[in-house]
């Protein structure tokens, strides 16, 4: 196992220490290697040093200025720092280098919501459920897209699939609940509230809607 194969191993087991050792370990042994500044730049970020990550992932365009991972983490950290419009440009350009993973399509479709861009938003979070089926995230973000578009009947599929693979997901089941709601099917709607309640009895939205929904039988 190369180094940059064991730093990753490192930073899956939460072992960022030995994960940093490993990434400079490969640094040192190739420093034209581009994946290992951009995996040394995961550990800072992930510590919360993103300036002296953003240096290291620079450090990697510098070496490569086509290591699309660098631009997507970038991308990344910028979001964080609610930079959507300079996380948008990152993001685009990740996958013009061709980077077309399902979580570059999820944060890019994520970075359009938050500009307001639903309907741009929509075919790449449909892409990164595509290529990611098992992402109950990626599902619950396509199912409120969909939702903010009026598209109800296709929403309501996605946030029954994103509660199958993850059924403590109470914004899922807040959603479902809210979507039964504008289908005038009140009794749907509040089993679905209720079951928000159930795992989160502090969800202010569900507690509001049931309240909401129980004064109009």
């Amino acid at each position: 196992m190369d180094k940059n194969q064991l730093g990753v191993q490192y930073m899956q087991d939460g072992n960022l220490e030995e994960a940093a050792k490993a990434f400079n370990d490969a640094i040192q042994e190739n420093p034209n290697d581009p994946v290992a500044y951009i995996n040394f730049g995961n550990v800072l970020s992930a510590v919360g040093d993103d300036e002296k990550a953003l240096n290291f992932y620079q450090k990697a365009l510098e070496v490569d200025e086509n290591a699309a991972a660098a631009y997507y983490s970038i991308g990344t950290l910028l979001f964080t720092k609610d930079l959507f419009n300079e996380a948008k440009n990152m993001f685009e350009t990740a996958m013009k280098k061709g980077l077309q993973s399902s979580d570059n399509y999820f944060m890019l479709g994520l970075t359009l919501v938050q500009l307001e861009q639903g309907k741009f938003a929509l075919p790449y979070l449909q892409r990164s459920v595509e290529l990611n089926k098992t992402d109950a995230e990626a599902r619950f973000q396509y199912g409120l897209c969909l939702a903010q578009l009026e598209l109800i009947d296709e929403a309501l599929i996605q946030f029954e699939k994103c509660i199958e693979l993850d059924p403590t997901h109470s914004d899922a089941y807040y959603n479902l609940g809210v979507s039964y709601a504008f289908q005038e099917d009140a009794v749907k709607a509040l089993e679905m509230f209720n079951k928000a309640l159930d795992i989160q009895p502090d969800h202010l939205l569900a507690g509001h809607a049931k309240k909401l929904v129980e004064g109009n039988q």
